[in-house]
């Protein structure tokens, strides 16, 4: 009895793994069929002069994720084990590892199904599509605020780690750049690794590209030299200390051996990234009995900058004695405990060392940026930083987005936007919208107030997955949601996260047992697809993506750094504010004492100060100068009321401008749009919107084309349908011309979840 049931379980393995093989086998001939039915298609269309662009990228999609799947078809247990370092994947991995192959080619089945539908409709003209350039990343050029090919605007995208080969590279990205670290010194002698400078040295012109400065490393002689200390917070992205005189050192011998063999080189016209996602937490939670994520103490090095730091500020001890309630005889004397505990935080010693802790890191990259333009006069220098750093509402980081971002000729940043989390609680946006999108839109367009003639590099893309938010079977639409709104808000070009195969489909060592790679967009035909295909209609209608961008900014935030520190809550009290304003078609910005100081004040009409207690006295001041030349400042009832250290302290004064106190930010919102209406500020385009949720999930902008016609850019991010009723001029006979598919569309459309509509708006006859 035991041998028959043996043997009939073979057999039936047996008849299960042939049925899968022969299924397999099925949808690979059907997906090569269909590359050849949309390839003849394509040789069709360009005879009738179609550009076929996305349906030539579409066939080298399909292409690259065949080839995924056969790969992981022959390695479901790799893959299994990859599954199962995700939480929310770990009940179901074998069967996702499994089902996989399969998955893909049927993705990459729907994915040509849907191009070869479309070119049909293009061939027949029941639609129409406006050329867009087939970029040559060698002869892109950066200029002011734009990435430039052949005249016109253009933005990119590439991948993380993905190979340089041209099957890869021809479609999907083709960024350039070279990796630099300080073990690369490898004498102290300033020694450069003898390969590194042949590499550079022989390194051709390339393509558009960046400069990546690691710091995970430290040369094997550094400790000795500069002490066991030098190597520290070896679990963030900067190893050691860098108020170690000996990090300065490392620094200038190995930019002063590599900066000059890369200067003036295309591959770094994106910039030199100064780091990768900095961080200098330096907090403890006594409540929580252990230090929490990335954070850490310093050494004494960083203690005597913190000295001469307090001098400067205090100039007398007796002062920092008044606000500390110490009794040190000398600024030499301070005694601080590092990690600072969380509870002091509101207290003026957390204030100096929060703020000073900023200064610190931004001296830091000033240095690094000083050492490279030395050698490279042309340099531009960028950080990739968390905007979540800023949009948050830590501050006790060694993160100034503002001063960092001022620094740089090119703004940097690691843009994320959360979709699906793979553990964890839920938060609160997903009550209301399909995706986390604060970080993007308040981070670019805060970064875009400080910098507004800089392009924007996403140098690690986080809208498609990150270890947390992962989705294997992600809707397509979102891919394109997220990065239209990226683009529209300032972004230029991205490297995305992530590529983690080789060109034969299999999984890269560095990918080998990631906690990131399972469900991953190399396990996604459509998705990667979207992105490509994306990027081919912004660069389709650059111009108006770049008005988009450029728009004037007439509604802007107060934005203090002196209550982001001091309050446990204030950006998302800032939050509030501006979400109750980014869903009305206006462009809005943030001013801070330096903007307001800085840049003309004609760039705005209002400034908003919602909730900010805490300014010091020169932020107060540049508010008052603006009240003085005639500026509109909108405040409520608590904002303005003591310095940064709790002191009380004069408000505002009513002046040549206008002072308005209102204490609600409904009030606030109500009464600034009025303003802009009766300055006639307000969009010729006005849209309604109906949904199932109690908040607006359409976010909308409106520019005019060369023909003086608008066109309007709506995104849903909201988690239900949403039905538009779109007026033009206060009239709702209008016309809608979808600019994707070149056809008249409804006035009245009704939108998905993370659907885009992209439609010139004309009156109509």
């Amino acid at each position: 009895m035991k041998i028959t049931i043996r043997v009939r379980l073979l057999l039936f393995t047996v008849f299960l793994l042939s049925s899968l093989s022969i299924n397999a086998q099925s949808l690979e001939k059907e997906a090569i069929s269909k590359i050849k039915s949309l390839e003849k298609l394509i040789k069709k269309a360009e005879k009738k002069n179609i550009d076929v662009l996305k349906e030539k990228t579409t066939v080298r999609t399909a292409e690259i994720f065949l080839k995924n799947a056969a790969w992981d078809e022959e390695n479901v247990s790799i893959n299994t084990k990859s599954f199962q370092l995700v939480p929310s994947f770990k009940k179901d991995a074998l069967k996702m590892a499994e089902n996989l192959a399969t998955f893909e080619r049927n993705d990459v089945i729907f994915m040509l199904d849907d191009a070869i539908d479309f070119l049909q409709l293009l061939i027949d003209e029941k639609v129409y599509r406006k050329p867009s350039p087939n970029v040559d990343w060698r002869k892109v050029i950066v200029e002011e605020d734009q990435l430039t090919f052949n005249g016109r605007p253009v933005f990119l995208a590439d991948y993380t780690w993905k190979p340089k080969v041209k099957s890869l590279t021809e479609y999907h990205g083709n960024q350039d750049g070279f990796f630099l670290t300080p073990s690369y010194v490898v004498k102290e002698d300033g020694t450069v690794n003898h390969n590194k400078i042949k590499e550079l040295t022989t390194k051709p012109e390339g393509s558009l590209g960046f400069i990546f400065l690691n710091h995970k490393t430290i040369p094997n002689w550094a400790e000795q030299k500069y002490g066991p200390n030098y190597g520290m917070r070896e679990d963030t992205y900067t190893v050691y200390d860098i108020d170690n005189p000996g990090a300065r050192e490392i620094q200038q011998k190995l930019l002063k051996s590599v900066v000059p063999l890369m200067a003036g080189k295309k591959y770094t016209q994106l910039g030199y990234m100064l780091c990768n996602e900095p961080h200098f937490y330096t907090y403890t939670d006594a409540t929580k009995n252990k230090l929490p994520w990335a954070s850490g103490g310093v050494s004494q090095y960083t203690i005597e900058k913190f000295k001469v730091w307090l001098a400067a500020k205090h100039k007398n001890i007796k002062v920092l004695n008044n606000l500390w309630n110490t009794n040190f005889n000398s600024f030499n004397e301070v005694v601080i405990q590092i990690p600072i505990d969380i509870s002091l935080k509101g207290t003026p010693i957390w204030y100096d060392w929060t703020s000073f802790n900023m200064d610190r890191v931004t001296d830091w990259y000033s240095f690094l940026k000083s050492e490279i333009t030395n050698y490279d006069s042309e340099a531009k220098v960028h950080l990739k930083i968390m905007p979540n750093l800023w949009t948050d509402n830590k501050r006790a980081h060694g993160i100034d987005l503002e001063a960092l971002t001022e620094l740089s000729g090119i703004i940097g940043n690691d843009s994320g936007a959360d979709h699906t989390y793979t553990w964890g609680k839920p938060h609160e946006w997903q009550k209301y919208y399909a995706f986390e999108w604060r970080e993007l839109c308040m981070g670019f367009d805060f970064m875009k107030s400080v910098s507004p003639n800089k392009i924007n590099f996403n140098s690690e893309l986080h809208y498609l997955s990150t270890v947390r938010s992962r989705n294997l079977y992600l809707d397509p639409m979102y891919a394109r949601a997220t990065f239209w709104l990226a683009h529209s808000y300032g972004m230029t070009a991205s490297q995305i996260w992530y590529w983690p195969r080789n060109e034969d489909g299999s999984i890269s060592k560095k990918a080998m047992n990631d906690k990131g790679y399972a469900g991953s967009n190399t396990m996604q035909p459509r998705v990667t697809n979207e992105v490509a295909t994306t990027l081919i209609d912004l660069n389709s209608f650059s111009e108006e993506i770049m008005k988009m961008q450029r728009q004037r900014k007439p509604l802007r935030i107060f934005y203090s750094k002196t209550s982001a520190i001091n309050k446990e809550a204030h950006m998302d009290d800032l939050y509030k504010l501006y979400k109750s304003l980014n869903f009305e078609g206006i462009s809005l910005g943030f001013v801070t004492e330096n903007i307001i100081k800085k840049q003309d004040d004609n760039n705005w009409d209002v400034v908003l100060v919602y909730k900010t207690p805490f300014v010091t006295t020169n932020e107060l001041k540049e508010l008052q100068n603006y009240l003085d030349n005639g500026g509109i400042v909108i405040v409520d009832n608590e904002s303005l009321l003591k310095n940064e250290y709790g002191k009380t302290q004069i408000s505002l004064e009513q002046s040549k401008g206008t002072l308005i106190k209102l204490n609600s930010f409904s009030k606030i919102k109500e009464k600034a749009l009025s303003i802009l209406n009766n300055r006639n500020l307000l969009p010729e385009v006005a849209i309604s919107e109906t949904n199932l949720a109690d908040t607006k999930g359409c976010i909308w902008k409106v520019v005019k084309n060369k023909a003086g016609n608008n066109v309007l850019s709506v995104v849903n991010v909201g988690k239900s349908n949403a039905t538009l009723e779109i007026m033009l001029n206060g009239s709702s006979k209008i016309v809608c011309k979808d600019l994707l598919k070149g056809i008249e569309v409804s006035s009245n459309p009704v939108l998905k979840p993370n659907e885009v509509f992209f439609v010139e708006v004309t009156k109509s006859e």
